[in-house]
């Protein structure tokens, strides 16, 4: 019986790739893309990061110790490869020079940005609660470099987050001293000191938000190869129109009649559409695994643990094949069909981070990113480009499962009630 829908599978595999233009969508495109795309990073102008030497004006109005600390940050010797800060004294003028293309971001760090962030002993008069608002510091980024001043965003509020979280820390423990009557206020101005110099010394420029390398169990240096996550984000774009464009072609057999006529031979409707199904699923299988045979072999791209690759490769395609089905279940023509699955494309694109990565969204495109194969399926491979193993990307295999057998499960009930397959 299984058979049957295996040789309908490998049937409908075949003729895929013997349509021209549908290969130039599921191969050329999303390769020719990820050329394009690796050339504007720089990965193939030696780089193997593909990032480096992002030019940063930093005007710093604050001039002690926070600030200055942020300063030492992007100045550190960890950051000497990927950063290039320029120190300015002029706002505008630095704003100018984002506007004018000259760099990625400018970071503008106010007066009395290190008053804000640590009190003194005046703030602790009362024993209310110190309700201090600290001052932000502006981001100006380059929309034309949204990689790189993603970096900086990251850099930036990694910093301020470990400073934030050391402040709150030391304030709490010095209003509950206070309320527990250990210390008086003639005390605070010593514990005020004695907390400022703590959160000084945390460190905040001794863990970078942003590093070049990680390291493997072996302490062997793991470099992450930026095509590791364009390819494969391009790759998952076009699974999205592959798989639209095998449910397009089960609503074309039904209006020509072909699926009828398969089921004047002994072959059940049920055989029938998982031999269809399957054969979306293998066709999405092999354009995923040519694509990124094609960059290992022409770009020595790095993918990391092998096993690992295999099943998240089948993971993404099943949850890829689920979205095609719905789509398919949902469409009252092929064209429909082809139009929606064609949005679905780019939709699924944006919020799946294959044009811009997910943590420079705002919340709300965050979490909605969920629904797409792409982003959980992009977490795996950038996971497994850092050096990860099959045991790491455990959570987004489980959840391009989970989406594909949800989405499996409503299309064929969706198909049955429309009776897609009858005699």
């Amino acid at each position: 019986m299984m058979l049957k829908t295996f040789l309908i599978g490998f049937k409908d595999l075949r003729i895929a790739f013997r349509d021209r233009a549908a290969l130039i969508l599921m191969l050329a495109a999303p390769f020719v893309l990820t050329v394009g795309l690796g050339l504007v990073t720089g990965r193939f102008s030696g780089n193997t990061s593909g990032l480096a030497d992002i030019t940063v004006i930093i005007v710093n109005l604050d001039n002690e110790q926070l600030g200055d600390a942020l300063v030492d940050v992007f100045n550190s010797d960890e950051l000497a490869e990927l950063i290039e800060p320029i120190a300015s004294s002029d706002p505008e003028a630095a704003r100018r020079l984002i506007d004018d293309d000259e760099a990625a971001a400018a970071i503008i760090i106010p007066e009395e940005f290190t008053r804000s962030i640590l009190p003194g002993p005046n703030d602790f008069a009362s024993l209310d609660a110190v309700a201090l608002q600290p001052v932000q510091i502006e981001i100006y980024s380059n929309p034309s470099r949204p990689t790189s001043a993603g970096i900086v965003q990251s850099i930036v509020d990694e910093f301020v987050s470990r400073v934030e979280e050391g402040r709150t820390i030391n304030l709490t423990a010095i209003l509950q001293m206070l309320y527990s009557g250990r210390i008086t206020p003639q005390q605070v101005e010593q514990a005020s000191v004695a907390m400022n110099e703590r959160i000084e010394s945390s460190g905040p420029a001794d863990s970078l938000a942003i590093t070049i390398h990680s390291e493997t169990p072996m302490d062997e240096p793991v470099e992450f190869d930026i095509l590791a996550y364009i390819a494969p984000g391009m790759a998952l774009m076009f699974l999205m129109y592959t798989v639209s464009y095998g449910g397009r072609s089960i609503l074309a057999e039904k209006t020509q009649g072909t699926l009828p006529r398969l089921l004047v031979s002994p072959t059940s409707s049920t055989q029938i559409l998982g031999g269809k199904i399957f054969g979306i699923f293998l066709t999405g299988a092999a354009q995923m695994l040519i694509l990124i045979g094609a960059t290992t072999l022409f770009f020595q791209v790095k993918w990391g643990d092998t096993a690992g690759l295999i099943i998240l490769v089948l993971a993404a395609v099943i949850g890829a094949t689920g979205w095609g089905m719905l789509i398919t279940a949902l469409a009252r023509s092929p064209g429909q069909a082809a139009s929606v699955g064609s949005a679905v494309m780019l939709i699924f694109g944006i919020l799946g981070g294959s044009f811009i990565n997910i943590d420079q969204m705002p919340p709300l495109v965050q979490s909605l990113s969920r629904i797409t194969p792409n982003a959980w399926a992009l977490d795996g491979f950038t996971t497994l480009g850092l050096g990860g193993n099959l045991g790491d990307i455990r959570t987004p295999i489980i959840a391009l499962l989970l989406m594909g057998a949800v989405l499996f499960i409503i299309s064929v009930s969706l198909f049955g009630s429309k009776n897609l397959v009858q005699k």
